[in-house]
């Protein structure tokens, strides 16, 4: 009986052995679901942050490609502008040339018709000097064919006489 006994009392501090393992199990069991629990939101907050920062990436990569986009143009635009300027500079050049020309072709035609006036002027002051020799020459051309009448019949009286 004492084996027995003895036995049991084996038995039973085997029992409250395995009944302290349990227990220390049970809460290392309770430890790793709580730790697994953890992990598993990390997981999913990480998994958000990932998708957050998947979606950042794709905008920032929109962005970069619209920047891109927009700097390409800006250059277009900065060459387009860069011929523009070139073309409106050669036009004002052409314009200035044009405008002193056109100020010089202007002086030229004043000048001109100041001659033109003075040659007009001086047309009248000849056609009035040509009418009044033509009124002399009538004059002279009168006297003379009084002159000659007068000599003729001069000429005609001394063979008479």
């Amino acid at each position: 009986m004492e084996k027995i006994r003895e036995k049991l009392n084996n038995l039973k501090l085997e029992a409250e052995s395995w009944q302290e393992k349990y227990e220390e199990l049970k809460e290392q069991y309770k430890q790793l679901e709580q730790d697994s629990v953890e992990k598993e939101n990390q997981i999913k907050s990480l998994t958000t942050k990932n998708q957050h920062l998947e979606d950042e990436v794709e905008k920032l990569e929109t962005n970069l490609t619209d920047s891109k986009q927009l700097a390409d143009d800006s250059h277009n635009l900065r060459s387009h502008n860069e011929n523009y300027v070139k073309e409106n500079q050669q036009l004002e050049e052409e314009l200035e040339e044009s405008d002193a020309k056109l100020k010089e072709t202007t002086e030229k035609l004043r000048e001109t018709d100041l001659k033109a006036e003075q040659l007009e002027r001086k047309v009248v002051a000849l056609e009035d000097e040509r009418d009044d020799w033509e009124k002399k020459h009538e004059e002279i051309s009168t006297k003379y064919e009084e002159a000659k009448k007068e000599l003729d019949e001069i000429a005609a009286s001394l063979e008479n006489l």
